[in-house]
């Protein structure tokens, strides 16, 4: 029998790269970031707002860290996290805006996680992505 962490010539198999679910209704917004994720060696699942977010997850697909934008159109905007906090309570959670108003709001939801007002530093956001992956 093969220890399902080793290959069959017995070396170690890495481990797959932390998968992170990236949450934006803007199209061109989340292209961009999530390119840039994956440059940095991450998975990347893209999802056009919280619903379709929800349905990825319910799919039990692997995610490591939601990364999402608080003001989006849809049935649940980025308040989606509500649900993520509720159903999946161990998976980490980032969220963004560009309304200062919703920071504090947001800020409830993310006690795992950062808010990272708009615009954010695509390096500062793998940072945080970082530090949340070391807990």
């Amino acid at each position: 029998m093969v220890n399902a962490a080793c290959s069959t010539m017995g070396e170690p198999v890495p481990a797959p790269p932390p998968t992170i679910l990236v949450v934006e209704d803007d199209v061109l917004v989340r292209n961009v970031v999530a390119a840039y994720l994956r440059e940095c060696g991450f998975d990347v699942i893209e999802a056009n707002g919280a619903d379709e977010a929800i349905r990825v997850l319910q799919a039990e697909v692997r995610v490591d860290i939601v990364f999402s934008d608080v003001n989006m159109p849809g049935s649940m905007d980025g308040f989606g996290a509500q649900w993520v906090r509720r159903e999946r309570p161990w998976l980490k959670v980032i969220l963004t805006s560009g309304a200062a108003r919703t920071a504090k709001e947001a800020g409830d939801l993310c006690e795992h996680g950062p808010i990272l007002a708009k615009p954010y530093d695509h390096a500062e956001l793998e940072r945080h992505i970082r530090a949340l992956l070391a807990r």
